[in-house]
């Protein structure tokens, strides 16, 4: 991509005013597909879905492959596929970041308009040693968890080999850490236009002297990792640090809302607070929180899970969650809208009963709303389907 085609592409995205062509099959009533289904591509199955659509309309749905199970030990690639129809058709499944024996996942991607690269942040462990492992401290800083960031310039065509950011974003005392998963975000408004924020968690150690092992869920905590200079060098941002036990951030969500700020959504790892569901907000660009994250209560549907959250871009549009809306199982995948920036969210509709768990939601063009998530019958992880929704419905 030239600089002066990136000019104007940023332009067109802060104007509103970029158009994506709509392919002959997704306007001929195109209402899905199935990227990834388990045992194919080499596989025995996939899990953890991210989703970005591109300047160019091409909408890219990120996995991680697990070649030995469902399990999230062991040998773990990050994959992708691309779609240039609106996700109706995939082209051939590619490795983004191998494993090697070695665990690669939690994909965070966005598209970022200001230099029209595609920024990929991952996280990394030894295939040989277990989360669990991990939190209770009984591994060496090569086999932790570690953090990698990847570019494509091409439209998520190839990218360039993951480059380790550890030490910029993971303090020591830290022991698990995941990015994301699901998208992260490019910050469009405000004095930190340009901005790339991602999502994380991660746990902390117990202090000296306490008969806790760090396992325990009390010792998750949320945070952000943040760019502003299009992925080239990163910052630690926001820290929930509690570690009270009443409410665990885990794996976290975000979208910039209306009016500029950062909304957060996370899931509560096994606290005893009512809900699994935990939201804050930032004023400033994801460095600190307006509030300590609490409870979410509109969304007591949702079980302990990964979920998505994505401000659409219309003026008045709502702000879009999606997660499975059985509060006991990983079923029925559903979406919620917000009109009032999150302060409480009423469901739209549900996608389908089956069985169902991780999602990311992504916006394909100014008419359609995209969910790339697992799902299956017997089990959750027997593929990850991509529909389509008029944006319409949601409103």
């Amino acid at each position: 991509m030239t600089r002066l085609s990136r000019t104007l592409l940023v332009a067109s995205v802060l104007l509103g005013t970029l158009s994506v062509p709509v392919s002959a099959s997704a306007a001929s009533g195109c209402t899905g597909s199935v990227p990834y289904v388990a045992g194919q591509g080499g596989y025995a199955a996939y899990r953890v879905p991210a989703a970005v659509t591109t300047g160019l309309g091409t909408v890219l749905a990120f996995a991680e492959g697990r070649r030995d199970g469902a399990g999230d030990t062991g040998t773990i690639d990050v994959v992708l596929r691309r779609s240039d129809d609106g996700g109706c058709t995939w082209g051939p499944l590619t490795v983004v970041a191998a494993g090697e024996g070695d665990t690669r996942g939690n994909p965070a991607p966005v598209f970022d308009p200001y230099t029209g690269a595609v920024v990929l942040v991952t996280s990394y462990n030894s295939g040989a040693v277990t989360e669990e492992q991990i939190m209770r401290g009984e591994v060496t800083d090569v086999q932790s968890r570690r953090v990698f960031v990847q570019r494509s310039w091409d439209d998520g065509r190839s990218f360039g080999p993951p480059r380790e950011i550890t030490a910029q974003v993971k303090p020591p005392g830290w022991r698990w850490y995941a990015t994301g998963p699901g998208h992260a975000v490019v910050l469009t408004r405000g004095p930190h236009a340009g901005r790339l924020v991602v999502p994380a968690n991660h746990s902390a150690a117990p202090a000296p002297g306490s008969g806790d092992t760090g396992q325990e869920p009390r010792y998750y905590g949320g945070h952000t990792l943040y760019s502003d200079d299009g992925g080239v060098t990163w910052r630690l941002g926001l820290v929930d640090d509690t570690y009270d036990g009443f409410a665990n951030t885990n794996e976290t969500s975000a979208t910039q809302l209306s009016d500029g700020r950062v909304y957060f959504s996370a899931r509560d790892q096994h606290g005893p607070s009512t809900g699994n569901r935990l939201d804050s907000t930032s004023a400033d660009g994801g460095e600190s929180l307006e509030r300590p994250y609490a409870v979410q209560p509109t969304l007591n549907d949702v079980p302990v899970v990964q979920a998505s959250v994505l401000q659409l871009g219309d003026p008045g549009a709502p702000l879009l969650f999606s997660g499975p809306s059985v509060p006991t199982a990983r079923q029925a995948l559903a979406l919620w809208r917000s009109t009032d920036g999150g302060r409480t969210f009423a469901k739209v509709l549900t996608l389908s009963d089956r069985r169902a768990a991780y999602s990311d939601l992504v916006r394909i063009d100014a008419g359609t709303v995209g969910v790339l998530y697992e799902t299956g019958t017997a089990s959750a992880y027997e593929t990850i389907e991509f529909r389509r929704l008029p944006a319409e419905l949601l409103y």
